[in-house]
Order: C-alpha cells, then sequence, then structure tokens
C-alpha cells in the first residue's frame, strides 16, 4: 500500500544547488549538534525534523559518537515503513533503527555528520 504523502520528492534541481552553506542551525536540545542549509531544506520541504532529531539524538550513543565521518542513509519501503542507518565512511554500518511508518519522500535521503553538523554531501 502506497501512502498519499510519500508521493511528494524531494527537488534533486534544489537539492544540488547546497554546495555549502551560510547558516549553521543549532539543534534544539542537542545543543552540540548544528545542522547546514541543505540539511535544514531537508527537515522542511519532507516535513523531516524528526530525522535530524534523530540523527543529534544517536550522537549520544557509544557506537556512533566513536564514529568521527558519519553517514546516513534513511531508506524510504514502498509499504511506507523505512530504514535509517548510520555507516563509518566505509560501508561498515554502525547503527540501525526502523521505523514503521514515514511520510518521507520515497527517494530517501543521504546526509552527512562531521565535527557536530548535519549536512548534505554535496556540502561538504
Amino acid at each position: 500500500m502506497t501512502y498519499p504523502l510519500t508521493q511528494t520528492r524531494l527537488d534533486e534541481a534544489v537539492l544540488a544547488q547546497f554546495t555549502g552553506s551560510e547558516n549553521w542551525y543549532r539543534h534544539g536540545l542537542v545543543r552540540s549538534v548544528r545542522f547546514t542549509d541543505g540539511a535544514k531544506y531537508v527537515a522542511d520541504a519532507a516535513q523531516a525534523y524528526w530525522l535530524i532529531d534523530d540523527i543529534a539524538f544517536a550522537q549520544t550513543e557509544r557506537v556512533v559518537k566513536a564514529e568521527e565521518f558519519q553517514v546516513w542513509k534513511l531508506t524510504v519501503h514502498p509499504d511506507a515503513s523505512a530504514g535509517l542507518s548510520c555507516e563509518d565512511g566505509n560501508g561498515r554500518e554502525v547503527w540501525r533503527k526502523s521505523l514503521t511508518f514515514t511520510t518521507f519522500p520515497p527517494q530517501g535521503i543521504e546526509l552527512w555528520f562531521a565535527c557536530g553538523v548535519i549536512y548534505l554531501p554535496s556540502e561538504h
């Protein structure tokens, strides 16, 4: 079953325009975590501040915090469930979370985390 809210897509042309960030936004609860204009666009456009929260909250996990560079992948399945994983940058998964339902666009997203900042790969 596909849910109507998952039919919207993040605009790839807009995502590609993020090649740096003029602003850094501080996470409201995990004050040591910041995110860029590109990550904010994703959160705004997909109504997914929960994704920023999940990445920020996961930084308290020892196995996640141990990785200086992190690749975060959100994979959305046809039934509107999803998986969020953190890799070490070399393809080794260090953390995973299953989501029973999401309205995130079906293409999913990849975000990177390093030096306390969540950002799009194009912003590196």
